[in-house]
């Protein structure tokens, strides 16, 4: 397995594939024999530009061929920063069918994140957006040090086109067919037998990729603020594409609306647009949640699931959309603690079915099912999905906690990581000896299996699904001239789930909170973990310990909102 990666203990491999929960099939081959099955009908829509399976596979092929010639081999780390779009659905699956591993960063990531990541991944490629949003991420490109190459989709300006590498005419494809790399990592391969046919990669010869190395990188938060990477076999997430595609009765006639960033586990392959694309479905991708954008693409595209995160829902059930409109659809919610009442209300409101989820990027996932008992679906977070997932609750010294009590969730499984890449510290504060992931949530587990998530014990705040390490947002804010200290904690709130409230104790001078965000942006934090207030204090409250007591923060913070 890649050097930093945790294997899974090779006789649990072993019964897995005997089994055939994992079927030794990389995913890029998979999602292009489905092309073939699929070739003339529509596999992605955006904007109201529509792409067939056939125009996929081709794409998908012809950029694999570019980057190849670039000299990107099999299991070098590329970090993918784009929105949701199209270009992310052909770049990933180039990058499969290449061998090579996307780090999936997320829209919102700015220099400190994107820094980290092609740092710690062994990055040999950083591809962007030109502009999105209003925010050019080709200055994120300029300021990060130490990136081999920068590939832009759009106008590229001193980088190199993305695009440009899917045509097999341009000078910079033909230019890449004769690099010394290129020669010198096919003649590697050559020898071992490891190639495929060349199919339309521009005479480019595709490598056999092996399925039990990571396919990809998801992203982890953390008290340690910046990202850990949770590398994702092929075997592990074929498995999830299917199951989920399962449970939440999505095949061939399926239309998966992403709503959430693509580059998040769950628009990505719970199904997502992956499982989606895998079973010939149709993936449609937008970056607006606005129900007056939405609910007609909605009906237009005839889709019949998405992922939301509650902040969402409630966004749409607020718009007072008439029952039965959206009868077809689908909704999973998860990424944050879903209120039982919204999720009655939602699906009364909108006239569809919504369905719980709990998911970590590290592996398990939970969710109700769709026979369940009306109360079951919509005061808990379900149960495993697979049979061979375990959960354990347990309390602070890791013993067992009766059914119905609260606890730390422990779990492993046919889809659970055994560790970060390249984290061996981490790694032994976040696994048990025996293998189990310490999740850091609180929940209570019923005597029927279901779950309720209850809390964290991490001090990390869940931002409309996002997550944010106070630690780090801490860390940052004293970094200003004028901050002597600062604390942070999440405050509940009914759209976000959490908001972020900082805690600065100032110098004599004043700070308006409008400049300390300002000074936050051009420090490089993401957009979603710019605090939503500032809160001067003359001193921060301390515990008999010294440290800072949050506790007396939230109940300040809760004193002031009344």
């Amino acid at each position: 397995m890649l050097d930093g990666c945790v294997p899974w203990p090779e006789d649990l491999a072993a019964d897995l594939r005997r089994t055939g929960i994992w079927r030794g099939r990389p995913l890029g081959d998979l999602l292009h024999e489905s092309c073939g099955r699929n070739a003339e009908r529509v596999a992605v829509v955006c904007d109201g530009h529509r792409m067939t399976y056939a125009e996929l596979s081709l794409r998908a092929d012809r950029l694999a061929g570019g980057l190849i010639g670039l000299g990107i081999r099999p299991l070098d780390r590329v970090v993918v920063h784009l929105p949701n779009i199209p270009e992310f659905v052909v770049l990933v699956f180039a990058l499969l069918r290449a061998g090579a591993v996307p780090v999936l960063a997320l829209p919102g990531h700015r220099r400190a994140e994107i820094a980290h990541l092609c740092a710690h991944s062994g990055a040999v490629a950083y591809v962007v957006k030109d502009r999105f949003g209003g925010f050019d991420y080709r200055g994120i490109a300029r300021e990060v040090p130490g990136v081999p190459r920068v590939l832009v989709s759009g106008d590229a300006e001193e980088f190199t086109s993305l695009e440009s590498l899917e045509s097999l005419e341009s000078p910079e494809f033909a230019e890449s067919l004769e690099s010394p790399r290129l020669a010198e990592s096919l003649g590697s391969q050559e020898s071992q037998g490891s190639l495929r046919s060349r199919d339309a990669a521009g005479g480019v010869a595709l490598p056999r990729v092996d399925p039990s190395e990571p396919a990809l990188f998801l992203l982890s938060g953390g008290t340690t603020g910046l990202p850990k990477l949770i590398p994702r076999t092929h075997d592990d997430y074929a498995y999830v594409m299917r199951a989920t595609a399962e449970a939440m009765e999505v095949d061939r006639d399926g239309v998966y609306l992403a709503v959430n960033p693509v580059a998040h586990q769950a628009a990505l392959a719970c199904p997502g647009v992956l499982g989606t694309l895998l079973l010939g479905g149709k993936a449609v991708l937008t970056s607006s949640v606005r129900p007056d954008e939405v609910f007609p693409l909605i009906e237009r595209e005839g889709v019949t699931a998405t992922t939301l995160v509650p902040s969402v829902l409630r966004l749409w059930a607020d718009s007072g959309r008439p029952p039965g409109e959206l009868s077809r659809l689908l909704v999973q919610v998860g990424s944050a603690p879903l209120d039982p009442a919204l999720a009655d209300r939602a699906g009364r409101v909108l006239g569809c079915r919504v369905q719980r989820w709990y998911g970590i990027s590290e592996g398990l996932l939970t969710y109700t099912r769709l026979d369940d008992p009306h109360e079951v679906a919509v005061n808990t977070d379900g149960r495993p999905m697979s049979p061979l997932d375990e959960v354990r609750v347990v309390d602070e010294s890791g013993d067992p906690v009766p059914a119905g009590e609260a606890g730390e969730m422990q779990v492993r499984g046919p889809y659970t990581i055994r560790g970060y890449y390249r984290a061996p510290e981490e790694n032994a504060r976040s696994f048990t000896p025996d293998g189990f992931f310490r999740t850091g949530d609180l929940v209570r587990r019923g005597p029927d299996g279901n779950i309720v998530i209850v809390g964290r014990i991490k001090d990390v705040i869940n931002r409309a699904g996002e997550k944010v390490s106070a630690e780090e947002v801490e860390r940052q804010l004293r970094t200003h001239p004028d901050v002597r200290d600062a604390a942070v904690i999440g405050v509940a709130d009914t759209v976000l789930g959490e908001r972020t409230y900082a805690f600065v104790v100032l110098t004599e001078a004043e700070v308006r909170a409008s400049a300390m965000k300002q000074f936050l942006r051009e420090r490089g934090l993401a957009t979603y973990k710019i605090p939503d207030r500032l809160v001067p204090l003359p001193n921060l409250p301390r515990t008999p310990m010294g440290k800072v007591d949050k506790k007396a923060l939230r109940a300040l913070a809760a004193s002031s909102a009344r």
